[in-house]
């Protein structure tokens, strides 16, 4: 039976209102959109900081580096203090929130690493930013790797996978398509910027476990995940949006169906989420559309932060219950279009000119429209969001520090593991078939016997049956790790470990 004590979120209120986040409706997904500089990053404090003090474990990306400040008690003030009764809040309790910094570069949290494999192809195609013959190829390195048991783990066996298809390419192509020498070059190219962007650190092991971004503490609160995502944003965007659409895939995947339950197990927000969506192929937007519809039976909320509601296809929008629309300014035509369609997504107010409000808000204030108990949206209203219980704005870099050393995850992914991986099996491979290569010919009349005799091998093909027997050899050897029996999820990641 669904629990009635437990509180509805509360996001702010006008002289007359307040309004609120149903629990058992906050798994139907929200939208948090505004100009810079109106408020977005205080609402989705809120929203974060709520569900944690509701159980509920969250992941929020820091782009712009300001978002720390959740892990520190706020400063009671009396202009806070106002708010908060305005809203009808009545009196606070100010506290921070359990909170587990991470950061693939591993400067300003703990690492966070992916291996090759559990992205899939179709977001390694992405993040390389691959048309779609060259996403062939990535596909069928993929199956050639799975096929032969070899491990994907980090960039090093991706640059020798690729090697491997072109010296291979003419044999592989009878079996698996096509493997063009252009594709080839054209992938590893793409290789090379994403190493120049740093993403050699995103990959290798330890990879991060999802169990580790679904802790409460020890009062039962919602451990809040921060991504800190300043640097990884501004040099390769790419690689900050296939993080959280793994992410997503992996508690599609792996979590167990809920129905509806009394509130959810876990809320992940798409901070910019424009990024997930820019050119980018229809069949993966049709992927993300298809998960975002039925991850929320397994208890996942997705929360999508961005400046227009425009930047979201109208399939996935229209799957967004709960809504939050700051200011947005109307200097241009495309602009004035996006006002326009802000306000057409909320259920109408008699009491209230909707289109007109959106461009008037100030900072601070939102229109806001949410889930009822029944599911059905309610009518906007026009809001002052409330004060968080936290700090607003960063906490500084000696208290972050403090805390990464404290974590339950202190140490868990600082050292690399590089265990026997494609590129080991590959490099061992090519030195044995140096070492027992036949010396090459030194005599007219020793090439002519070669020539004629009928039973010898050529070197090429003394090799071949090499590649062949040693790669029988490593099926065998590694047949017992995630390699033959790999299954694929609906965005490519691993479906099971």
């Amino acid at each position: 039976m669904p629990d009635s004590h437990i509180a509805p979120l509360l996001i702010g209120g006008n002289d007359w209102a307040s309004v609120a986040i149903e629990p058992r409706m906050a798994n139907r997904h929200g939208l948090i959109a505004g100009a810079t500089g109106t408020g977005k990053t205080i609402t989705l404090q809120v929203l974060a900081q709520s569900f944690s003090q509701l159980g509920v474990p969250v992941l929020v990306p820091d782009i712009k580096g300001d978002f720390s400040g959740i892990a520190k008690t706020g400063t009671a003030s009396e202009k806070l203090q106002q708010r908060a009764a305005k809203v009808g809040l009545g009196s606070m309790t100010l506290r921070g929130a359990p909170t587990v910094f991470w950061d693939v570069f591993g400067q300003q949290g703990h690492p966070l690493r992916l291996t090759i494999a559990e992205l899939g192809p179709m977001l390694l195609s992405r993040l390389l930013n691959l048309n779609e013959t060259q996403s062939g190829i990535i596909d069928i390195l993929f199956r050639v790797a799975d096929d032969n048991g070899w491990l994907l783990l980090d960039l090093k066996d991706l640059r020798s996978m690729l090697s491997y298809l072109h010296e291979q390419r003419a044999e592989l192509g009878k079996r698996y398509g096509n493997v063009s020498a252009a594709s080839l070059g054209a992938i590893q190219r793409a290789l090379l910027r994403l190493d120049g962007e740093g993403a050699e650190q995103l990959f290798g092991e330890p990879a991060i476990s999802l169990d580790d971004f679904l802790q409460t503490d020890e009062s039962g609160q919602g451990v809040v995940n921060v991504l800190h995502a300043a640097q990884l944003y501004q040099t390769s965007p790419l690689a900050y949006s296939c993080i959280l659409l793994w992410l997503l895939s992996e508690l599609f995947e792996q979590l167990p169906e809920v129905g509806d339950a009394d509130k959810p197990r876990f809320v992940l927000f798409f901070d910019e989420a424009h990024l997930l969506f820019s050119d980018t192929p229809k069949a993966l937007v049709d992927r993300i559309e298809q998960v975002v519809r039925l991850i929320r039976s397994k208890g996942v909320g997705v929360y999508f932060v961005t400046q227009s509601p425009l930047d979201i296809p109208e399939s996935i929008l229209g799957q967004l219950g709960n809504r939050v629309q700051h200011a947005l300014r109307a200097f241009t035509p495309r602009d004035q279009k996006a006002v326009r369609a802000a306000a057409q997504t909320f259920r109408a107010n008699p009491e209230l000119d909707t289109e007109s409000a959106i461009t008037a808000l100030g900072v601070g204030e939102a229109l806001v429209s949410v889930l009822d108990a029944k599911g059905t949206p309610g009518i906007v209203q026009r809001v002052l969001i409330r004060p968080p219980d936290s700090q607003m704005g960063p906490i500084d870099d000696a208290e972050r520090a403090a805390l990464i050393k404290a974590s339950p995850l202190a140490g868990a992914y600082d050292e690399l593991d590089d265990r026997e991986s494609a590129y080991e099996i590959l490099q061992a491979r090519a030195d044995k078939a140096l070492s027992e290569a036949k010396p090459v010919v030194k005599t007219q009349s020793q090439a002519r016997n070669k020539r004629g005799g009928a039973a010898d091998k050529s070197i090429g093909q003394e090799l071949a049956d090499m590649f062949s027997a040693f790669g029988r050899s490593a099926m065998r050897s590694v047949g017992t790790q995630a390699g033959r029996a790999i299954v694929r999820g609906i965005l490519g990641s691993l479906r099971s470990k």
